[in-house]
């Protein structure tokens, strides 16, 4: 997206792109109809609890259709199935709050995103040796610290090598993980904040070509996000960003590396991040077993014998990334 006095506009090359694309919910616009694009690079989009964040990143990954206009995505028109089931294959999502994905671990959840995109047991097993999480493949999702839960949820969304990575909230948990420390210069909580953040920052930069990351407050976003939108009353509007060194070689070679080495993250960024979330929980709950899981009886299944039940089953099109 671009902005072009004021209005958004279709940028060349544009990998999201909206014609009049209006979304509704409850009886209200959550994004008035609007035309804009999405390119390659780490967008951001910023909005108070209960903005629509949430509802535009699921039309996003083809949950849901827009209520008015036209949208394609990875140049395939979502509005007609073939169109749709074309998309998904190329989307990576990862919903917020997904570890309520009782009884599974790290490792089985990897497996079992692989599976459900039609990929190899050897993809996950690289995925999760991409995102360190050897040594956590064997633990419940639920009793992981926030920063590796993410990185399986990071693992599973981007197991199929997807295109456009679209992630809501993903530092949701993080934040609430240092809420109970004191978030000045010397608290605890802080000092673990920013040591999260400088870990997942470079890596989130390098999951696609294109990375949607959502998140409440717009200074969690600053500094390192190459283009940062916010979403208020149904409208969108971009804001400074402050990233020009983020973005000097960002080619999308670099995107699609491996994981970046650690960086460090501006204080700003924490500070805005740690003084925010009066409201967070007001957001409907959003879990995996709701978006995308059947009755969950595959996660049950020991691990080797998803690879025979893979070649049973001709599963369709997953509408997640997970």
């Amino acid at each position: 997206m671009t902005n072009n006095g004021g209005k958004l506009v279709i940028a060349e090359h544009s990998v999201i792109v909206a014609r009049g694309m209006g979304v509704r919910r409850g009886g209200r616009w959550l994004l008035r109809p609007v035309t804009f694009g999405v390119p390659e690079g780490v967008v951001g989009l910023a909005g108070p609890p209960g903005a629509g964040k949430s509802t535009l990143l699921a039309t996003f990954a083809t949950l849901r259709r827009p209520n008015t206009g036209a949208l394609h995505i990875l140049g395939h028109d979502i509005t007609n199935a073939a169109g749709q089931r074309a998309a998904r294959a190329g989307i990576g999502y990862l919903p917020a709050r997904f570890s309520r994905a009782e009884g599974m671990t790290a490792g089985e959840f990897v497996a079992y995103a692989a599976y459900y995109k039609r990929t190899s047991a050897s993809a996950a097993q690289s995925m999760i040796r991409r995102f360190d999480l050897t040594e956590a493949a064997g633990t419940e999702l639920a009793l992981l610290p926030p920063d590796v839960r993410l990185r399986a949820g990071l693992a599973a969304a981007c197991v199929h090598e997807p295109g456009l990575v679209l992630l809501d909230d993903p530092f949701g948990e993080l934040c609430a993980a240092a809420e109970p420390w004191p978030t000045g210069a010397a608290g605890p909580g802080r000092h673990s904040l920013t040591a999260a953040m400088a870990e997942l920052v470079p890596v989130l930069r390098t999951l696609a070509p294109t990375v949607v990351v959502t998140a409440d407050a717009a200074g969690t976003l600053t500094g390192w996000c190459d283009r940062l939108f916010t979403l208020a009353r149904g409208r969108l509007s971009e804001q400074p960003t402050h990233s020009a060194a983020a973005r000097r070689g960002r080619s999308p070679a670099d995107r699609r590396g491996a994981a970046a080495p650690r960086g460090a993250l501006h204080p700003q960024t924490v500070d805005a991040m740690t003084r925010r979330r009066p409201a967070r929980r007001t957001l409907p709950q959003v879990s995996l077993p709701q978006l995308a899981l059947p009755p969950l009886v595959l996660p049950h299944l020991p691990l080797p014998q998803l690879a025979k039940a893979r070649a049973r089953r001709s599963p369709a099109e997953s509408p997640t990334g997970v």
